[in-house]
């Protein structure tokens, strides 16, 4: 790319779904337009089509985007997901030891931080300051209340730094205000920026800004299975696009939104109120909708407006092109499985064969995607998509093409066969079942 170095903000939104969006064909709700900041993101930027979470549940993907690396690589990535029952483990988590996406750009001479959620273990043995960002804010677990700020077990989780913080207000619009007050200290000067602006929304709890008397009803379960529904969604959604406003406008009044790269994405697929349409299945699931988010990248100096691609690409891609921008050099003894997407930035055509590749304890799920075919098994059923023609994955095409199938589950197999197996001891957490709500 001819663009110098840019700032870098790498925007995470929790369980979205494809089609939460208005830019990813997400109907208007009744007070408008869901996405309005984003979709404009879109317009004047890149869209993906084909863009993939590392995982279809939250921490290992992060494990993921934190290390540029197949997450199945790190013990703690084998929890679907990490749980608040393992604060204290000296095993779950991020090694500090690991070089990551923070630390690497820190060493190319970026300052950082993290805004937002980590659910990447627990302190003292891990931590965002452990892991290379100079600054936190944000919880530490997976799932915390919008206004108490307590995790999954009533334990308050608001950190500034390595310290619990408590602090009054609706945690996207906290998240927010950082974002925007690290941007106005940050960014007048000489020395580039790493932002990793993970929010918490839309994940459960059910609340929007108007919902605080909710968190005394459901402090004891967060899951909050007995409320919500998809106007409450559609606000979260939307109170995060408003934060995401004001973090443009502080880039603007900055004069830096031109050289700055904004990253949009999903951690997974949507969960109980999200659109995943036209594709099936969530959270937690192999099929598209537990795997394929929006991806959207906004960088006025490089990348022209309007563009929209079909590479297939994964979350550690991401972060391989942010430390490829960056200047950034791999640590010797780890080096990166994701790949540099610079060539699609810079034009969308130019796609280029990524295999993917994924595998869950949940259900046995093991799946990969060449080209247009994915192989996909649940349960112990394998299945054959051709994804441009099928994307509902509803279509078996396994009987009809014996040979494809062979050549993509050996594909798969070969893939496993250079990664560490699942832990024995390696949980999966699920909030609830078919006895909760009908399966999808």
């Amino acid at each position: 790319m001819s663009a110098p170095r840019p700032n870098i903000v790498f925007i995470v939104a929790d369980d979205l779904g494809f089609a939460d969006l208005g830019c990813y064909g997400g109907r208007d709700a009744p007070f408008g337009a869901v996405s309005p900041v984003l979709d404009g993101l879109a317009a004047n930027g890149l869209r993906f089509t084909q863009g993939y979470a590392n995982s279809p549940v939250c921490s290992p993907t992060r494990f993921a985007l934190m290390t540029a690396r197949w997450q199945y690589r790190l013990r703690g990535a084998a929890e679907e997901p990490i749980n608040s029952k393992s604060r204290g483990s000296t095993t779950l988590g991020l090694p500090p030891a690991h070089p990551t996406l923070p630390s690497l750009l820190r060493d190319a001479g970026y300052r950082s931080a993290l805004i937002g959620k980590w659910h990447l273990g627990y302190p003292p043995s891990f931590g965002p300051l452990l892991s290379g960002y100079d600054e936190f804010f944000g919880p530490m677990s997976g799932g915390v209340d919008y206004f108490s700020h307590c995790d999954s077990r009533g334990t308050h989780d608001l950190w500034q730094g390595e310290d619990e913080h408590p602090e009054i207000g609706y945690l996207t619009d906290l998240i927010s205000d950082r974002a925007v007050d690290y941007v106005q200290r940050v960014g007048g000067t000489a020395q580039p920026f790493f932002l990793s602006l993970h929010y918490t929304a839309p994940h459960w709890p059910w609340e929007t800004r108007d919902d605080a008397t909710l968190a005394a009803e459901i402090k004891d379960n967060l899951f909050h299975l007995h409320g919500g529904n998809i106007h409450t969604y559609r606000r979260m959604i939307h109170h995060m696009d408003e934060g995401i406003g004001r973090l443009m406008a502080a880039l603007r009044r900055q004069g830096i939104e031109r050289d700055t790269l904004v990253v949009f994405t999903s951690d997974n697929g949507g969960e109980r109120f999200s659109d995943n349409w036209p594709l099936v299945g969530g959270k937690m699931d192999l099929t598209e909708g537990g795997i394929r988010v929006p991806w959207i990248a906004h960088w006025p100096a490089a990348i022209a407006p309007g563009g929209v691609t079909d590479q297939n690409c994964l979350t550690m891609d991401w972060s391989a092109t942010m430390l490829a921008l960056g200047g950034a050099q791999a640590h010797p003894d780890y080096p990166l499985d994701g790949v540099s997407l610079q060539p699609v930035l810079q034009d969308p055509s130019a796609t280029f064969e990524r295999p993917l590749f994924w595998r869950m304890n949940h259900r046995g799920q093991r799946a990969c995607r060449i080209g247009r075919w994915k192989y996909l098994q649940v349960d112990g059923h394998d299945y054959l998509f051709d994804i441009p023609a099928d994307e509902r994955e509803r279509a078996n095409l396994a009987a009809r093409e014996p040979a494809r199938l062979a050549a993509l589950r050996q594909a798969w197999a070969a893939w496993q066969d250079t990664m560490p197996p699942i832990p024995q001891d390696a949980t999966v957490s699920l909030g609830y079942g078919v006895k909760d709500m009908p399966q999808r």
